[in-house]
């Protein structure tokens, strides 16, 4: 295939026969919310079982999902929880909502998660919450985490966002003992457009029914009277959501078998330009969910990296600029910020700068291709970096 010539890929989402008999199903039962019907209540327990949880909570989104976690773990005003400083804004926003602080911590240069040794240096008598982000469904140092955890007697919440059916030494999310949120948006690696879930480990019943308290305004699930038991907020999500996710859930196995053979083919590639390094992996972490493709240009800038962008884009490829360090973001200032300036945090995060600067990502629907597919996008890139 010509370098020059755009490779196609499958587009995302993905739907077929099952999801529209789903939104049939879900039409036709006559209850279009969850206190009423039954598609959200199916959906809980099959993404729960696939995650080796004991209970999911299905909620209106990713975002959602992570503020109404962190608010049963009692994150609130006068806590801080630890963040990785190389995410999606959202893992920061969640925790300054709540009226908390959030604390950006740097991350490995090699697997861009959490820095274990960044988190436990930032520890402090108002650590409230852990908080890994499993980049690009490469899951976070789980092993070191949970040390450091147990330690301080300070829990984990995973930010599984991008970790859709990803493991850790042959455990799943669910089987890791503590609570995990997820996201359904759009470009998500199961999607209803939005739509998001809570995962509570075994042992957790007691929390999980504090969430769906505060998920559905405060309201008990048979309350006929309007006896709201404790503030909460409308997170429900809706059963034509429930439906289509069920039928993403099913497909999930497969397209993560896919993309996983196309990554080890395409990040060989990619290691193979001159000036490009792929994201690294971890043993440990043996399945990968591969939510990006990854990859950084070190040392090229942020100006000219943007520019490599516009020129894969035109390109044909479904590029994007890497997540920007959330305390160089405007929204990072506005509430619940550490008591540090921005050039403190940024020379304590100083792989998060390089990263955020440098790093480039493809859509996970590359790797739903071939493998001349895979080729013609390393040649693509191979073709955008030189000329840079």
């Amino acid at each position: 295939m010509d370098a020059r010539q755009a490779p196609e890929f499958p587009a995302w989402p993905q739907y077929d026969d099952a999801e529209r008999a789903g939104l049939i199903r879900a039409l036709e039962q006559g209850q279009w919310w969850r206190m009423g019907g039954g598609e959200v209540n199916s959906f809980e327990h099959e993404f729960a079982d696939h995650h080796g949880a004991e209970h999911a909570l299905a909620v209106t989104n990713g975002t959602h999902a992570l503020e109404l976690a962190l608010q049963v773990l009692g994150v609130g005003p006068g806590t801080e929880v630890i963040v990785p400083a190389f995410t999606f804004i959202s893992s920061s926003q969640a925790v300054q909502r709540l009226g908390a602080v959030t604390v950006p911590v740097d991350v490995d240069p090699h697997t861009y998660n959490i820095d274990p040794a960044a988190v436990a240096a930032a520890v402090t008598p108002r650590t409230k919450v852990i908080m890994p982000v499993h980049m690009a469904g490469l899951m976070a140092d789980m092993d070191a985490l949970a040390k450091i955890s147990a330690d301080n007697g300070v829990p984990l919440l995973q930010d599984a966002a991008h970790a859709h059916g990803a493991r850790w030494r042959g455990n799943r999310v669910g089987e890791l003992g503590s609570i995990a949120t997820f996201s359904f948006q759009n470009g998500k690696l199961m999607t209803a457009g939005e739509g998001g879930a809570v995962v509570f480990p075994e042992g957790e019943a007691e929390r999980y029914e504090t969430a769906f308290l505060r998920h559905s305004c405060g309201r008990p699930r048979d309350d006929r009277r309007y006896l709201h038991r404790v503030s909460g907020s409308n997170m429900r999500l809706n059963e034509f959501s429930a439906s289509v996710l069920r039928a993403q859930l099913r497909r999930l196995d497969q397209q993560i078998a896919v993309r996983d053979q196309r990554w080890t083919l395409l990040s060989q590639l990619l290691g193979a330009i001159d000036g490009v390094v792929p994201q690294g992996g971890d043993e440990r972490a043996d399945r990968n969910s591969h939510y990006m493709a990854m990859f950084r240009v070190p040392g090229i800038g942020e100006k000219e990296r943007n520019a490599l962008v516009d020129r894969l884009v035109a390109m044909g490829l479904p590029a994007f600029a890497g997540f920007r360090a959330i305390y160089r973001t405007d929204a990072f200032w506005e509430l619940g910020t550490p008591d540090e300036s921005l050039d403190a945090i940024a020379e304590r995060c100083p792989h998060t700068d390089a990263i955020s600067e440098d790093c480039v990502w493809l859509h996970h629907r590359i790797l739903l291709a071939g493998e001349q597919e895979m080729r013609a996008t390393a040649e693509i890139v191979s073709d955008a970096v030189a000329s840079a």
